[in-house]
């Protein structure tokens, strides 16, 4: 359901704070950044210091240790690496800690873009930590690669056992690769290195990227899309075209990462520009045309604000009318996407005054309790990829929450964080056409046919 009364009044101060120091503000998304990473730790601890004494046994059993760790190094089998990335889980191993109970039984193999930094990396840790098999599918090799070092140096820095510790790092399947969405010939070169001998069982369509809200230069893609649309949606969805028939026929799932700002009636959404995709009309004059050039979907002025919430709204005709096609096809393959609320404390302001995104990052997380935690981010996204509540039998979902969900943590999941109402413009646009116009006018654009 829509955002409570008493959650829009506790934005309104927030977005008047922002309209003051900006022109409008695009919510609920985190863009990527590749500052912070840890340095590389490519040794832990000797062997010979891993093997614990007798005495050392004996204290941790007094202690209350519930594995024997001489026996798990003995027996090296999948049951002792997935007793040990659930003390990771449950005790105080990983920040991955504190996350929701999903059937692990059966480990999945799981592409997310974007999971070099804000919640797609934060993602990729809490499920491989769980002993799914994780593509780090990002803009670059070296972020990707980076990512995956990331992601074991936080393993290692917030374990309390280094012999946990080095089972988990050995059980992991981490597969870096480099997949530029603003560019279509590197998505056909990631389609082609990827290992497609088994099939991929959840694809996270989760990067996007935000330009400054006082951009006057239209920005391209490679192939002369608008940059914003170009890589949130034109990227995805040729990405989507490439990569569906390795999707799991069966049990295959698709995870959109969209934002509250698609709809206009939201408190972040009401910010500036609205969003609208009109009738399509940019889209419409680069296909007549033959340029593929277009600066707005509507065939507006360029605004870098409304590009933003205009490629979230693509996300949401992108979902819905996918799974039209799916339903109509027969197909047993189900798309969502949600909003991961508003995340200030990542890349999103990187190019606006940084004093000020500090000082609004403090009031939005810290004083007024609307902002949500890079980690609750992530773990809204591990929510969409792994729990079966998630749309139990149906698909075209939009997932959201009132502002501030992350004071609950991962209990929110499936409880305040449920399933929403999108806009209205996205719910018109099943009815009168548009999105599947909008889909047939992406395919001409990204070169493909029906």
């Amino acid at each position: 359901q829509r955002q409570s009364l008493e959650s829009k009044t506790m934005m309104r101060p927030l977005c008047a704070l922002l309209s003051l120091c900006l022109p409008s503000i695009t919510l609920g998304f985190v863009a990527p950044s590749s500052s912070n990473h840890h340095a590389t730790i490519t040794a832990i601890t000797p062997k010979s210091q891993l093997l614990a004494s007798k005495n050392d046994e004996a204290t941790a059993a007094a202690a209350g240790t519930i594995m024997d760790r001489r026996s798990v190094m003995e027996r090296g089998a999948t049951a002792a690496v997935s007793a040990v990335s659930a003390s990771l889980l449950l005790g105080g191993g990983s920040k991955a800690a504190m996350a929701a109970e999903y059937d692990d039984s059966v480990k999945k193999r799981i592409l997310i873009t974007g999971s070099n930094s804000g919640i797609g990396l934060d993602a990729a840790e809490r499920m491989a930590v769980r002993g799914h098999e994780i593509i780090l599918a990002c803009r670059t090799l070296s972020k990707a690669k980076a990512a995956a070092e990331k992601i074991k140096n936080n393993i290692v820095l917030n374990s309390e056992d280094a012999v946990d510790a080095n089972i988990l790092l050995k059980s992991l399947k981490l597969t870096p690769m480099e997949c530029d969405l603003a560019s279509l010939s590197s998505i056909d070169t990631f389609v082609k290195q990827l290992d497609t001998s088994k099939p991929l069982d959840i694809a996270c369509y989760n990067a996007g990227l935000a330009r400054n809200t006082e951009a006057k230069d239209v920005a391209r893609t490679a192939d002369g899309f608008e940059l914003t649309v170009g890589t949130n949606h034109l990227g995805h969805f040729y990405l989507h075209n490439r990569l569906f028939p390795f999707l799991h026929k069966q049990s295959g799932r698709i995870v959109v990462t969209a934002s509250g700002v698609h709809d206009p009636d939201s408190p972040g959404g009401a910010q500036g520009v609205p969003a609208t995709l009109g009738q399509l009309e940019g889209f419409e004059a680069a296909v007549s045309k033959g340029t593929k050039q277009f600066d707005m979907v509507d065939g507006s002025e360029f605004n870098a604000d409304k590009a933003y919430k205009d490629s979230k709204l693509a996300n949401v005709y992108f979902t819905r009318e996918l799974q039209r096609r799916l339903t109509a096809a027969g197909s047993k393959v189900q798309v969502n996407c949600f909003n991961p609320g508003l995340i200030v404390g990542t890349g999103l302001f990187r190019d606006q005054n940084q004093v000020f995104t500090k000082v609004f990052d403090i009031a939005a997380t810290n004083l007024l309790k609307v902002g949500e935690s890079t980690h609750w981010g992530g773990g809204a996204l591990e929510y969409m990829a792994l729990s079966d509540k998630v749309g139990e039998g149906r698909g075209g979902l939009f997932y959201s929450s009132a502002p501030g969900s992350s004071k609950f943590g991962d209990d929110a999941f499936g409880k305040q964080f449920d399933k929403a109402i999108v806009s209205r413009e996205a719910k018109a646009s099943d009815e009168d056409g548009r999105a599947k116009q909008f889909w047939e006018l992406s395919e001409t654009l990204v070169g493909i046919s029906a």
